[in-house]
């Protein structure tokens, strides 16, 4: 592989939260460490359908995920497995349902919730969570910094090439809180602070690190349709790569055929969104 890659991925954060309440990551804009652009989700802008958009770059009317009740095993190739092609190595930290579009359909809460295959076509290490009992009452979602530096642990033991790590506490937290209050702001403050001090030790490993989000939330804690506020979120590169200018607009389907370039791995046919990163 030519470089090495981390994709972050806060489930639920749309631009205005990012840009105001995660003093770290835009510190490191400030300081020139990182970059930062617009991303706009597809549509469905909700959860299920924005994972399997973003690893396979084609949109929901295509790959057929219409929503979070319908999850299945996914037909188009992926970054998992354009990675793999290439010889590389890959890691998952994350939702089950990514387990199920990219490895195996239907989730075994003992087989799948932790497993090392060599020799699989797409995920080689994952590290599932399935937030069985979701709910307002009872949000089901393991600790960040747990999840962060089990993606870390992936890297030192298994020499990821590729690794991508999902979270749903935001996208919990507005749901039940909405988005202009007290406890998302703290919540946003609490998710910034245990990311920094993993960021810097990424970049010592040798990965690039991209920091985004799903989709966003509006402000009665809803996504799923067309808005500002649902559709757009942040973000956030450190590397040394070339990008665009700081006012362009990322489409969501850019994202696997960028981090593919990125690594060195083949594009697939189907992934037709043009690179942001050189």
């Amino acid at each position: 592989m030519d470089r090495k890659l981390l994709l972050i991925i806060l489930d639920g954060v749309p631009w205005r939260n990012f840009r105001r309440l995660f003093g770290n990551l835009e510190g490191w804009v400030d300081t020139g460490e990182a970059r930062v652009w617009k991303k706009r989700a597809v549509l469905p802008s909700i959860s299920a359908s924005c994972y399997a958009s973003i690893h396979t770059g084609v949109t929901p009317q295509e790959h057929g995920c219409t929503g979070n009740g319908n999850v299945f095993r996914l037909s188009q190739k992926d970054i998992f497995s354009q990675v793999r092609e290439a010889g590389g190595v890959t890691g998952a930290v994350a939702h089950s349902f990514w387990s199920q579009f990219f490895n195996r359909h239907p989730f075994d809460y003992v087989r799948d919730v932790e497993y090392d295959e060599p020799n699989s076509k797409t995920i080689n290490h994952g590290r599932f969570h399935t937030m069985t009992g979701y709910g307002k009452a009872n949000q089901m979602t393991p600790c960040d910094v747990d999840l962060f530096a089990t993606l870390t642990n992936l890297c030192l033991r298994h020499g990821l090439d590729y690794g991508l790590l999902h979270t749903s506490t935001l996208d919990s937290m507005g749901h039940r809180f909405f988005h202009e209050c007290e406890e998302m702001d703290h919540a946003c403050f609490v998710m910034d602070e245990m990311l920094a001090p993993f960021i810097p030790r990424w970049r010592q490993l040798g990965y690039d690190v991209i920091v985004t989000a799903d989709h966003g939330q509006d402000d009665r804690g809803h996504h799923g349709g067309r808005g500002a506020l649902q559709q757009e979120t942040a973000l956030y590169y450190f590397g040394d790569a070339e990008g665009p200018d700081a006012n362009a607009v990322i489409d969501q389907l850019q994202l696997a055929p960028t981090i593919l370039g990125r690594l060195g791995a083949p594009v697939a046919e189907t992934m037709k969104g043009q690179p942001f990163l050189k």
